[in-house]
C-alpha cells in the first residue's frame, strides 16, 4: 500500500492547492471533510489541516481532537488548522486589530526542521481576521510577521511533532511556502516520495486485476483525456475484456469520430464506434434553450449506451472517467446534507445498470492523469487536448442545433483550431473553440452582397476551468484566422474574437 498524507478539510478555499503541493512532492494525500472518520495505519504518515472561512470562537466552529491525532503521527495546521490547534491547548485566539489578507514577510526566529533552507525574510501569504494572541505553555514561536507575533508555531513536548503556520504556504505567493510543506513531509514525517505516474500506473493495474477477476467491463469513452487514460489502465489490466463504446452525437469536432476511433486502435483498445448522429439532430430539432439541449443529448447518449451495452451480456463493471476534483466537489465538509455540486461523472450511469463501479483516476487530479496517460504511451496529441465540452458543439450553437449548422460549425472550429496548433498557440491557450450565433450580417465576397452568419472566436487561459482570462492572442494571428474561415466556410462572412473573462462570463456561451 502507498504511504499517505491525509488533509482534513475546514472548508477553505485553498485546500485542493494543498493536496496539489503535497502530490508534486511525490507523495500520495487525500481530503477528508474534518469530521469524516479514518484509520490509524502503517501508512498514514501525517495530517494537516486545512484552512476555514470559520472562526474558532463561533459556538458552531468545526472542532478535531488534535492532541489525540499527535499521539499517532505528527500534524500541521495551516491557518484556521493553526487557531484551532492553540485554541484547543491553552492559547488564546482572538479577532485581529484589522483583517489581514495579502502578502506578509516572514522573519525566522529559530531554526527548526520545518524551516529548513528557508529564507531569514521569506514573503508569505495571510487571509484571516482572527490571530493568535498567545501561545499555550509548552509552545514556541518559530517566525513572525510585523503585523502578527506568531507566524510558526511548534509544540515542544509532544510524542509526534506538531507544528501551526498562521499564513497559507500552498499559495503560489508564499514564495518558499512549498519548501516548507516539503520540509514537513520528507523530513518530518519521513516520506518516501515513491509516489509516481510509473508507480501509480502500476498498483493501479495490479489492483484492478485483483478487483475484476475474469469479468467484463463496459466503458463510455468521450475521446477526452480522462476516460481514454482510465480505459487504457483497465485495458492493461484485462485486455480485450473492456469494451468501449465511442458514440457519435452529430455535435463533435470535424473528423473527431474517425480519428479518436484510429487512435483508440493504434493504442489496443477495444472500442466500438456507435454513429447516432441522425438520432441525435432529430431530438434536438426545434429545441433553443440550452438546458434543453444538454438534457436531449445526455438522455439520448444514456439510452444509446444502454442499448449497446445490453449486447454485452459478461459484462460485470461499469468503468468511468472519474477524477479527484469531481468527487472532491460531490463532497461538502459540512456533511451530507449539504452538496456543493453534483457532478456528471459521480452517478448517473449506474442508476439504469446492475454493474459494479470502476473508477481508475479517482484520486488523481487533471495534470496526474496526462502524466499517468503519457507513461502508459497514449500520443501526447490526444493527452495534451484542450477540454471540450460533453454536449459538444451543440451548446456553440446558439439557438437550434441542425445537421447544417453543425457542419458549418465544424469547419470553421477546424481552421482556428488548426490555426492554433500550426502558429504555436494552441498549448499557450486552456480551452479554445468556435461558437456559431444566431445573427446574420451583410457582407460583400467579389461583387455579390452575402448575408451570413456570424461566428465569434473564443480562447482562454485558465489553470483548472473555476477562473479564466480571455487569451490575449496577436492580432495578426486573429487577422489571419478570419480571413481563412470567411474565404474557405461558406455561410459565415463576419468574425468576431470574445474577451471576457470568467467571472463574470462562463468559458462556454451556453
Amino acid at each position: 500500500m502507498t504511504e499517505r498524507i491525509i488533509i482534513l478539510d475546514f472548508g477553505s478555499q485553498y485546500t485542493q492547492l494543498i493536496a496539489r503541493a503535497v502530490r508534486e512532492a511525490n507523495v500520495y494525500c487525500d481530503i477528508l471533510p474534518y469530521h469524516k472518520n479514518f484509520a490509524f495505519d502503517e501508512n498514514l504518515k501525517g495530517i494537516i489541516l486545512s484552512g476555514s472561512p470559520c472562526s474558532v470562537n463561533e459556538t458552531d466552529a468545526p472542532n478535531v481532537d488534535v492532541a489525540a491525532f499527535i499521539e499517532q503521527v505528527p500534524v500541521l495546521g495551516v491557518c484556521y488548522g493553526a487557531q484551532l490547534t492553540a485554541k484547543l491547548f491553552g492559547g488564546r485566539v482572538d479577532k485581529s486589530d484589522k483583517r489581514e489578507y495579502g502578502r506578509a514577510q516572514m522573519n525566522k526566529q529559530k531554526e527548526d526542521k520545518l524551516l529548513t533552507g528557508i529564507s531569514q525574510k521569506s514573503q508569505v501569504w495571510m487571509s484571516h481576521s482572527d490571530s493568535i494572541k498567545q501561545l499555550p505553555v509548552n509552545f514556541e514561536i518559530l517566525a513572525t510577521t510585523e503585523s502578527i507575533p506568531v507566524a510558526a508555531f511548534k509544540k515542544t513536548d509532544s510524542t509526534h511533532p506538531l507544528y501551526g503556520l498562521q499564513f497559507h504556504p500552498e499559495v503560489y505567493h508564499s514564495t518558499e511556502g512549498k519548501k516548507m510543506l516539503f520540509n514537513f513531509l520528507v523530513n518530518i514525517c519521513g516520506c518516501a516520495q515513491d509516489w509516481t505516474p510509473a508507480s501509480f500506473a502500476e498498483e493501479t493495474i495490479t489492483q484492478l486485476k485483483k478487483t475484476i477477476g475474469d469479468k467484463h467491463v463496459i466503458m463510455a469513452l468521450s475521446g477526452g483525456v480522462d476516460s481514454t487514460v482510465a480505459a487504457t489502465l483497465i485495458s492493461h489490466a484485462i485486455g480485450d475484456r473492456l469494451h468501449g463504446i465511442f458514440v457519435d452525437n452529430g455535435v463533435l469536432r470535424k473528423g473527431e469520430f474517425e480519428q479518436v476511433l484510429e487512435t483508440y486502435k493504434s493504442i489496443g483498445l477495444n472500442v466500438k464506434g456507435i454513429n447516432a448522429k441522425e438520432l441525435f439532430y432529430k431530438e434536438l430539432a426545434g429545441k433553443t434553450d440550452p438546458e434543453a439541449k444538454r438534457k436531449v443529448i445526455g438522455k439520448l447518449f444514456i439510452d444509446v449506451f444502454h442499448e449497446e451495452a445490453l449486447k454485452i451480456k459478461e459484462a460485470s463493471f461499469l468503468g468511468q472517467g472519474t477524477i479527484y476534483p469531481d468527487v472532491i466537489e460531490s463532497v461538502s465538509v459540512h456533511g451530507p446534507s449539504v452538496t456543493i455540486k453534483s457532478h456528471h461523472n459521480v452517478g448517473g450511469l449506474p442508476d439504469i445498470m446492475n454493474l459494479q463501479l470502476i473508477e481508475p483516476l479517482r484520486s488523481l487530479f487533471k495534470d496526474e492523469v496526462r502524466r499517468v496517460g503519457l507513461e502508459l504511451g497514449i500520443p501526447r496529441d490526444m493527452i495534451n487536448r484542450h477540454p471540450f465540452p460533453g454536449p459538444g458543439l451543440a451548446i456553440r450553437i446558439l439557438g437550434e442545433v441542425t445537421e447544417e449548422k453543425a457542419k458549418l460549425l465544424q469547419e470553421a472550429d477546424y481552421y482556428y483550431i488548426k490555426a492554433l496548433k500550426e502558429k504555436g498557440h494552441y498549448d499557450e491557450v486552456w480551452q479554445a473553440g468556435a461558437i456559431l450565433l444566431p445573427v446574420k450580417s451583410v457582407g460583400v465576397m467579389g461583387d455579390e452582397r452575402t448575408y451570413e452568419y456570424t461566428l465569434a472566436l473564443r480562447a482562454v487561459t485558465s489553470v483548472d476551468g473555476m477562473t479564466a482570462d480571455w487569451s490575449h492572442l496577436p492580432y495578426e494571428f486573429l487577422a489571419d484566422v478570419s480571413n481563412e474561415i470567411i474565404n474557405n466556410v461558406r455561410g459565415i462572412n463576419r468574425v468576431v474574437y470574445d474577451i471576457s473573462s470568467k467571472p463574470p462570463a462562463t468559458i462556454e456561451w451556453e
